[in-house]
């Protein structure tokens, strides 16, 4: 079973059934931080209300990993060096999460597009 750090976009790609992300629903272990929850719930409660965000976050809980001050600084740095991709200070903790954990980051985020240890899917 391979483990996957899955961006908030590969929560929402699952949860609106995009095919592409079929495979990722089984056999694949998930690693997520609250942030990446935060957005979530957020994108939920605003499309269908309190009750589905609160299942959705509650649901996914168990699979977040605490985000240290080492990966908050590298991110930052990571964050800063593309800053022409605009990338959100959230995806850069996700991301600099993933590689402190070898994991690939799961996203269909086009700033990720072509770059090192992201499973880029859309």
């Amino acid at each position: 079973m391979k483990t996957l750090f899955f961006d908030t976009y590969a929560f929402f790609e699952i949860l609106n059934k995009n095919p592409a992300y079929s495979e990722f629903i089984t056999d694949t272990a998930v690693m997520t931080t609250k942030l990446n929850l935060m957005e979530l719930y957020y994108g939920i409660l605003k499309d269908y209300g309190k009750e589905s965000a609160g299942i959705a976050f509650q649901r996914f809980l168990e699979f977040v990993v605490d985000i240290d001050d080492e990966t908050i600084k590298e991110a930052m740095m990571f964050k800063l060096h593309h800053k022409a991709r605009k990338i959100s200070y959230i995806d850069a903790i996700g991301y600099m999460a993933a590689m402190r954990k070898n994991v690939k980051f799961l996203t269909g985020d086009i700033q990720f597009k072509d770059m090192n240890n992201v499973e880029f899917v859309k």
